[in-house]
């Protein structure tokens, strides 16, 4: 029953549309502009990074809250349901149940879900991010080499199980990240086949 309760507060939190309420209240609708992921980096693009930062608070915090929630219902070493609650969240996040199903591709909401589950590793995961992101000048670019690199650097620190874990979370952004590809595949075709049909008639 924990595990259950662990995922659906999870997921709930998770579901919290951030980029979407803050895109609203400029007018916008993040899922319709940029290349349309209801996340940080859209947001940032369309509305600047100062007005955007709500965004990347929230996202981070949706992560870390459920593994606070997790944490608090760990006894007899069951672990693991801290890991299954920041899955919840990253989860709702991909798919949230309060907006359409239509969500972002869960790297904030892993980094703070890491942040509280495992701190020491998520800690030198972000000092990469960071430094990558200073010489590259590219946050977003920072944060997929920390998050590429986070395995390995947590089994410096971690049980080979706890690993495992936190690769099975990572499957998660994988596959957000392959099923947004493909959507936008489909959006490019369809908006080349339109001038076709249009110049044949």
């Amino acid at each position: 029953m924990r595990w259950a309760v662990a995922f659906l507060f999870g997921y709930l939190c998770g579901s919290v549309p951030v980029a979407v309420l803050v895109a609203d209240r400029a007018g916008i609708d993040i899922r319709a502009v940029g290349d349309r992921n209801p996340g940080y980096w859209n947001v940032k693009r369309q509305l600047g990074a100062r007005r955007a930062l709500p965004v990347l608070l929230g996202d981070t915090a949706k992560g870390a809250i459920a593994g606070a929630f997790g944490a608090a219902l760990v006894t007899d070493g069951l672990w693991g349901i801290k890991w299954v609650a920041v899955a919840g969240a990253m989860v709702g996040h991909a798919w949230p149940l309060f907006a359409r199903w239509r969500g972002g591709k869960s790297l904030l909401t892993f980094v703070g879900g890491m942040l509280v589950v495992t701190p020491l590793p998520a800690l030198c995961g972000v000092a990469v991010l960071t430094m990558v992101s200073l010489v590259t000048r590219s946050f977003s670019l920072g944060i997929k080499v920390a998050v590429l690199l986070f395995p390995f650097i947590e089994a410096v620190f971690d049980s080979a199980n706890r690993v495992a874990a936190t690769g099975a979370l990572m499957l998660i952004i994988a596959l957000r990240f392959a099923l947004t590809a493909v959507a936008g595949g489909r959006r490019r075709r369809a908006t080349t086949a339109q001038p076709r049909s249009q110049a044949a008639t």
